[in-house]
């Protein structure tokens, strides 16, 4: 792979392809009915799944794990969220970032719905912000058929059900994907504001902004950058750094958002936790949940995933938003089973597989193995709904 492959931010776009945002969208109705038609299997399962247990579908997408959190924060505001008690500390609401939870405030006042249904209106509209800005990445870089196979492929991912759970994963995607089709695009400034907002969003926030900022500062470095571009690379880092700042003042301490994660044991230990979590599971394999396999066989997908695009020589950016999202979640030290959750806005590792359907010629083969995918995916977001007794 040459180096000018490796580290070119734009390409020339495919024929009929328009930049502008309405025809961006004629052109992703595929994707997005696709992607539309994937996700609403997958609640459907969860909806007829709940009944049968005599509990909504929906009542538990909204209010899963993490999703009581964002509620009360959009409620109550973080000041008056109340702590949890927790084995190894309090469970704090500084640890969730703001622009979730503020979108849901926003939808509940001005729209006559309950905190737990807006909550979900933000997510599945975020949702499909997010497989049209998938769309729009794989689209630009390998045409109009990968980009709708790229699109679907999100939304039937193992852990595809966050997608339309009342979590902050759809919206921190969508601010991702359009960041960096943004910046493969050239448009340096509105890629470094999405990046600024995915830091608002969500933790991996620093993953998005340290490929936006090294794929500015690179673009600078060989003479190519502008003012725009710097401008760029400097706006990048800001959401996640000053909510980290904001915490940091609440809690009288620089490190004071760090400390409030300790509470989930959350720290950065160079894979050190990975390392043990693989362990267990072959040392362990009677005291096994079949999301612990499922998390393992993503993060050894991922690697594989991460190493073909490589192959298929992806421009800078995404290689470094993938490498820093597959870091976070291989070196973290906190639960394992959340790490799939983790690296599903690493939507550039679809894209080899994406690109390797699309040779797929026949059109039935196709829906055929994509269909068969999304009822699988559909039956494994039920069981970690319903039948796994940890969050994911």
């Amino acid at each position: 792979m040459s180096a000018e492959t490796a580290v070119r931010v734009s390409r020339p776009a495919p024929a009929g392809w328009s930049s502008r945002p309405a025809g961006l969208l004629r052109a992703a109705a595929p994707a997005l009915i696709g992607y539309a038609a994937v996700r609403a299997l997958g609640v459907l399962v969860l909806v007829l799944w709940g009944s049968h247990r005599g509990t909504p579908g929906l009542g538990r997408l909204s209010t899963l794990w993490d999703a009581y959190w964002y509620r009360e924060i959009a409620l109550h505001g973080y000041a008056g969220t109340t702590p949890v008690p927790g084995p190894y500390g309090p469970y704090e609401p500084y640890a969730f970032f703001p622009a979730y939870p503020a979108l849901v405030r926003l939808v509940h006042t001005v729209l006559p719905l309950p905190a737990h249904q807006a909550a979900l209106l933000v997510a599945w509209t975020a949702s499909l912000a997010a497989a049209w800005g998938v769309y729009a990445v794989a689209a630009r870089l390998h045409g109009q058929r990968v980009g709708v196979i790229a699109a679907v492929l999100w939304g039937i991912t193992p852990y595809a059900v966050v997608e339309s759970s009342a979590y902050s994963e759809p919206l921190f995607t969508a601010f991702a994907a359009w960041s960096l089709y943004a910046v493969i695009t050239r448009r340096w400034v509105w890629g470094g504001t999405l990046c600024l907002l995915a830091g608002l969003t969500r933790p991996t926030g620093v993953a998005l902004a340290a490929a936006v900022g090294t794929a500015a500062l690179w673009e600078v470095l060989r003479g190519r950058g502008t003012l725009r571009t710097a401008l760029g690379m400097l706006l990048a880092p800001l959401g996640f750094l000053g909510f980290l700042a904001w915490v940091g003042a609440v809690k009288g301490r620089w490190d004071g958002y760090f400390r409030v994660q300790d509470a989930w044991r959350s720290h950065f230990d160079l894979g050190r936790s990975t390392l043990y979590s693989f362990r267990d599971l072959l040392t362990d394999a009677d005291q096994v949940w079949l999301t612990q396999v499922v998390v393992a066989a993503v993060l050894i997908g991922a690697v594989v995933l991460f190493g073909m695009s490589l192959i298929q020589r992806q421009p800078l950016p995404l290689l470094l938003y993938s490498a820093a999202m597959l870091t976070l979640a291989l070196g973290d030290a906190a639960y394992f089973n959340s790490r799939a959750r983790f690296l599903l806005p690493a939507f550039a590792l679809l894209l080899p597989v994406a690109t390797g359907l699309a040779r797929i010629r026949s059109r039935a083969s196709l829906v055929l193995l994509l269909g068969s995918a999304a009822a699988v995916s559909a039956a494994y977001g039920g069981f970690v709904a319903f039948v796994y007794p940890d969050a994911p």
